[in-house]
C-alpha cells in the first residue's frame, strides 16, 4: 500500500468511501476531479482511492488539499467495460474493483464507489460481501427526476436481475423504503408497483400476487401502498419509490436516458434554427439552465447495489467529474446516515413478514 496520507476518521461524523478509480470510460482523471469536487463542498469525507499508486499520486497532487483526504492503495489491474463477470470472478484479485470492494469488507471505508462494468461490480460484490441474510436477490435502486418536492423518485431493481417473484418484489419494497428514508429523508414513503396498468387484476400471476403481499405489508413496513402503477407515474408526485424486475427497470432506465438526451438534443437544434430563435433562447436563458439542471442525469447519478453486507454504489461508466462527485455525494450521506445496518434490520423484518404471509396462506 502506498499512502499519501490515512484517512482516520476524526470524529463521529467523518466517512471514508472506497474509490475504484480505474472503472470509467473517462479514465482515472475524471475519478480524481470529481473527488476534488466533493472535498471542496464537504470536509468530512475522507477516500481510499484504488488503482496504479504512481499515476493516482501525481493526478492527487494536481488537487489542493486533495493529498491530506487520500489514501492510495496500489492495485495495477483494471476491470474493462468488455470484460465477461464470470473471466473477472476468476481473475479480478489484483483489480482496483476487487481492492475497492474488499476495503469495505474489511471495514476500511463505509461505502465502495465505481465507475466500472456494472456486471463485473455486481458479481465481485456478491461474492466478497455476501447478500444479507434473508435475501433473494440484490437489487440496484436508482434516483429518477420527478415531480416530489425533493426532486426524485426511488425505482429498483434496474438491473441486478431480470427475475423477480412476489417475495423478490416485497423485499425490493422494503428495501427501497429503507432507502428513501435514508437517501431522501422521508418518514413513510409512498410504493407503487409497476404494471401495465392500475387495475389490480391487470398483469401476471406474480404481479397480483405482489400486489397483495406488498399491501398485506405495508403497516408493519412503515409504508404507504399506493398499488399498480404505469410508466408514466415513474416522473410523477404519486409515488416515492417504484417496485419492478430487473428486466423492466432497466429498460425503463435506459429509455429515460434516451428521452432526456433527444429532448436536450431538440432544444439545442430548436433554438439554433433562425436568428430570431437564438434571441428567444436568450431571453429564456435562465429558464432553459433551470431545465438542464433539472434532467441533467450527472445530478443523479449513482445506483446503489441493495441487499449486501455493506454498500456499493454504481456511478455510470461515462460519468465526468460533475457526475462521480454526484455518486460520492450520495454514498457519503448513506454512510452518514447508517444505511447499511438500518437496511439490515429492514431485510430482517421482511423474511419475517414473507413466512408470515406463507403461514397465513397454508392456513
Amino acid at each position: 500500500m502506498t499512502a499519501t496520507q490515512n484517512p482516520e476518521r476524526t470524529d463521529a461524523r467523518t466517512v471514508t468511501l472506497s474509490i475504484d478509480a480505474m472503472g470509467g470510460d473517462r479514465g482515472p482523471s475524471a475519478v480524481i476531479d470529481g473527488l476534488a469536487l466533493s472535498a471542496e463542498k464537504n470536509p468530512d469525507i475522507r477516500f481510499l482511492v484504488h488503482g496504479p499508486a504512481a499515476e493516482l499520486e501525481q493526478l492527487i497532487a494536481r488537487k489542493r488539499g486533495l493529498a491530506e483526504r487520500c489514501t492510495v492503495r496500489d492495485a495495477a489491474g483494471v476491470v474493462s467495460m468488455e470484460d465477461k463477470p464470470s473471466q473477472v470472478m476468476r481473475h479480478g484479485k489484483g483489480t482496483s474493483m476487487f481492492s475497492a470492494i474488499d476495503a469495505v469488507r474489511n471495514g476500511e471505508a463505509d461505502v465502495c464507489v465505481s465507475c466500472g462494468n456494472t456486471g463485473a461490480l455486481m458479481a465481485l460484490s456478491m461474492v466478497r460481501l455476501r447478500k444479507l441474510p434473508g435475501v433473494n436477490r440484490p437489487a440496484i435502486a436508482v434516483l429518477w427526476p420527478s415531480r416530489n418536492p425533493m426532486g426524485f423518485n426511488v425505482m429498483l431493481d434496474v438491473g441486478a436481475d431480470i427475475r423477480a417473484d412476489e417475495e423478490d418484489l416485497l423485499q425490493y419494497a422494503l428495501m427501497g423504503a429503507s432507502y428513501a428514508r435514508n437517501g431522501l429523508d422521508l418518514a413513510r414513503p409512498r410504493i407503487g408497483l409497476l404494471n401495465v396498468g392500475t387495475e389490480e387484476h391487470k398483469g401476471r400471476a406474480e404481479m397480483k400476487a405482489a400486489h397483495d403481499l406488498i399491501e398485506a405489508n405495508a403497516e408493519a413496513g412503515n409504508f404507504d401502498f399506493v398499488g399498480f402503477v404505469e410508466g408514466g407515474d415513474i416522473p410523477s408526485d404519486k409515488v416515492d419509490v417504484i417496485v419492478t424486475d430487473g428486466f423492466t427497470g432497466n429498460i425503463a432506465l435506459k429509455t429515460g436516458e434516451g428521452t432526456a438526451s433527444l429532448v436536450r438534443s431538440l432544444l439545442k437544434e430548436a433554438f439554433e434554427y433562425s436568428f430570431l430563435s437564438k434571441i428567444a433562447a436568450l431571453l429564456a436563458l435562465t429558464s432553459l439552465k433551470r431545465l438542464q439542471k433539472r434532467i441533467d442525469p450527472r445530478r443523479v447519478n449513482g445506483g446503489v447495489f441493495l441487499g449486501l453486507n455493506g454498500t456499493v454504489v454504481k456511478s455510470h461508466g461515462s460519468a465526468d467529474s460533475t457526475g462521480v462527485s454526484a455518486a460520492v455525494k450520495l454514498a457519503f450521506q448513506l454512510a452518514q446516515s447508517g444505511f447499511t445496518n438500518k437496511l439490515a434490520a429492514r431485510v430482517a423484518s421482511a423474511a419475517t413478514l414473507a413466512q408470515d404471509a406463507r403461514n397465513t396462506n397454508d392456513n
